[in-house]
């Protein structure tokens, strides 16, 4: 099948590999020509620049778009919608807000294109493993570009999960509670790392990977980090969040569902990133107001 693909970061390059591997015809652009270079080198058919990307497509074009969540995003679905025609296809398979695809899909539709958010999980390890697919959009066209999925996926790996802003909405909870199992596993290990018994962490995890219940592909990574780096030196423990667990958040919080174990997980993202944490100056300051409790002085 015939695909523009744009956007050539860590994943999006991968999954264009993965794709002319399987005899896919792909066209790419990015705009570090660079990455369209390396794309090129892995099969695929380099563009300069969207508008020749769109004339080296047949009718009906699809173009998957994998470029960060946001106002690139948003631009580059602006500026295809401009050059493309009637009946052809924008896919987002970024980390996308699911109420923005469902203003894309109507705004879309209303100049008579069609729109479809792909939820799609795999990481670095996708070329190899596959991608997780969690597809939303019309049937007939989710259908239409099964090919594509079906390619990108390991056997079972791909579902439509619905309509127009599904797929996200899925994918966004799939992030939320890869923040909670992380969480749990960082948490465990920490207690671990910190006990009498001089335990190997990494060995630990490996052995839970053999028949434990709590074994999955995190445990298994987290298994081969410490193999790696047993006392993860040279990590500074700061952890972004990118959204999902956030948006998350939101929907428990508009649908009225109790999430205390995402949130918790979340605010910890958010705790690792403060140095010197006003809060905890603030309890210091209170005990000893109310109990004349020793104060730790640091530096102005």
């Amino acid at each position: 099948m015939q695909l523009g693909f744009v956007g050539l970061g860590k994943m999006g390059l991968n999954m264009v590999t993965r794709l002319v591997d399987a005899g896919h015809e792909i066209v790419v652009y990015d705009r570090d020509a660079a990455a369209t270079a390396r794309a090129e080198s892995a099969g695929a058919r380099g563009a300069a620049t969207l508008d020749a990307l769109v004339s080296a497509l047949s009718s009906p074009r699809a173009v998957w778009v994998m470029v960060p969540a946001g106002d690139p995003t948003e631009s580059t679905i602006a500026a295809l919608a401009d050059i493309l025609s009637p009946n052809d296809v924008i896919i987002d398979g970024g980390n996308a807000n699911f109420h923005d695809d469902m203003r894309r899909a109507e705004t879309l539709g209303a100049r008579d294109l069609h729109y479809v958010d792909a939820g799609t999980s795999g990481g670095v390890w996708g070329l190899k493993e596959g991608y997780c697919l969690m597809v939303g959009g019309e049937e007939d066209v989710c259908v239409y570009l099964e090919p594509i999925f079906l390619t990108l996926a390991p056997e079972g790996g791909y579902l439509r999960v619905g309509g127009h802003g599904a797929g996200h909405y899925v994918k966004m909870i799939h992030n939320g509670i890869e923040y909670g199992l992380m969480q749990a596993y960082a948490e465990g290990f920490a207690l671990m790392h910190a006990s009498q018994y001089r335990l190997d962490i990494g060995a630990v995890a490996s052995l839970w990977m053999h028949g434990s219940v709590v074994r999955s592909w995190l445990l298994d990574l987290a298994a081969r980090a410490l193999a790696e780096n047993p006392g993860l030196a040279g990590i500074e423990g700061y952890v972004e969040d990118s959204g999902e667990g956030r948006w998350t958040l939101h929907e428990g919080i508009d649908r009225a569902v109790a999430l205390p174990v995402l949130t918790a997980a979340l605010f910890a993202r958010f705790r690792s990133r403060e140095t010197d944490p006003f809060a905890e100056r603030l309890l210091a300051a209170l005990r000893n107001q109310f109990g004349g409790h020793p104060i730790t002085k640091r530096d102005a």
